[in-house]
């Protein structure tokens, strides 16, 4: 009686990496970063194609001081909206809000000569006020936040059109103008660096470092998946080679620029806010689902109302800004804001659905469109042919988040 064995045939596919292997650990770790680390990656591939068509003008220190003062509006509006969407609502009304705040700083400054402090706080606190009108129809009577801040764009736009009588009115106060154009005062005599910017960037660096340090002991504490040492370390040696280079692009020139500086704050503020305080938790909380929140105990309706006070506060904001940059308040100040703050938002990893989102990626995807322009700009293609660049961009940004989350519930 004979018995015959038999051979399994070998398998073409290697086994899988054991859980707790290195590459386990990192491909998990990416994959639940994967939207931020590849916008990042997208924003150093346009920065580089755009270098390379430009012979080297993008990233000239001039143009990128101008790329940060050109787009530090947009980048605070994009902070604010990063936070309405992740609560899950939108937000239409932010640029005739800057434009109307922009006409009323100027009443204030030009035809009234209040001083300028004073304006820009009496500013804000219009800003934040009409941020408080909108939230309470949205948050206490329940009308869905798009009919309400549409009718508030059309309203602020008509009232900018009321304020002004349909002229512009110019000069701001050389000082105020300052806030949008000035730069870091230098300490001592002139020399090759701007030594205020490299003192500030190596103090951004350590900061950065640190926070990415702390991050990861929390993650480890908490049984998070986190990237393996060797690749923790090269991740913070990039961000280190980055923040020096941008430092050095600055220090270059005349220095960070005031609204760099303002710009960093609030991205500094927002950001912790976000991530490290109760408010922030149950911003998240309520986008992703409302009623789970509600039972949970977060007052749903007070943290959707103090979402678009902050709206509104930040649109006050980038309308002085925008107001200070220009030099003047025009009737058509603001048109678009909202469609580049939005976009800004979902480029850089906020969801449509809410929950998701973060202020950095929301910087990020403002970074990429302020590029996008100035690049766009500087080799001849019209502005037609942008905006149609644009929305392909937002397009496949959305789409790509929309295909994850099928992908993920497959």
């Amino acid at each position: 009686m004979t018995t015959s064995s038999t051979v399994e045939p070998a398998s073409s596919t290697p086994p899988p990496p054991p859980p707790d292997s290195p590459t386990s650990r990192l491909a998990t770790a990416l994959r639940g970063n994967f939207r931020q680390y590849g916008m990042v990656v997208a924003l150093a591939l346009i920065v580089i194609l755009f270098q390379v068509w430009t012979s080297g003008i993008l990233l000239k220190p001039l143009n990128v001081t101008n790329i940060v003062q050109q787009n530090g509006y947009i980048l605070i509006l994009a902070i604010g909206m990063v936070v309405v969407i992740i609560s899950g609502h939108i937000d239409l009304s932010v640029g005739s809000i800057a434009g109307f705040i922009g006409a009323t700083s100027a009443v204030l400054m030009i035809r009234h000569d209040m001083p300028w402090p004073v304006a820009v706080v009496v500013c804000l606190l219009l800003g934040a006020l009409i941020g408080a009108w909108q939230g309470f129809w949205i948050a206490y009577v329940g009308i869905p936040s798009f009919i309400v801040t549409l009718a508030g764009m059309l309203v602020f736009r008509g009232a900018t059109q009321y304020l002004l009588e349909g002229q512009s009115i110019a000069p701001f106060p050389r000082s105020f103008s300052q806030v949008s154009s000035g730069f870091l005062p230098e300490i001592g005599g002139s020399s090759l660096y701007h030594w205020p910017t490299v003192i500030l960037g190596v103090v951004v660096m350590f900061a950065a470092v640190w926070q990415q340090v702390r991050q990861r002991r929390a993650q480890t504490r908490y049984g998070f998946d986190v990237l393996p040492v060797a690749w923790f370390v090269t991740k913070c040696a990039g961000i280190v080679a980055a923040l020096a280079a941008f430092t050095l692009l600055l220090a270059s020139y005349r220095g960070v620029p005031v609204v760099g500086i303002i710009l960093a704050v609030a991205f500094i503020a927002y950001a912790f806010v976000m991530r490290s305080t109760v408010f922030g938790r149950q911003v998240y909380a309520v986008g992703g689902n409302v009623a789970a929140a509600r039972l949970s105990g977060v007052k749903t309706k007070r943290v959707t109302f103090l979402v678009f006070v902050n709206m509104g506060l930040l649109s006050a904001l980038a309308g002085l800004l925008f107001a200070a940059r220009l030099n003047s308040a025009t009737p058509q100040a603001g048109i678009g804001m909202e469609l580049e703050a939005i976009a800004a938002a979902f480029i850089g990893g906020a969801s449509a659905n809410g929950g998701v989102g973060t202020v950095f990626g929301a910087i990020i995807g403002g970074f990429v469109l302020g590029v996008l322009n100035n690049g766009m700009s500087l080799i001849g293609i019209g502005s037609d042919v942008q905006q149609v660049i644009k929305g392909l961009v937002l397009l496949a940004a959305v789409g790509f988040d929309v295909y994850n989350k099928k992908k993920g519930g497959s």
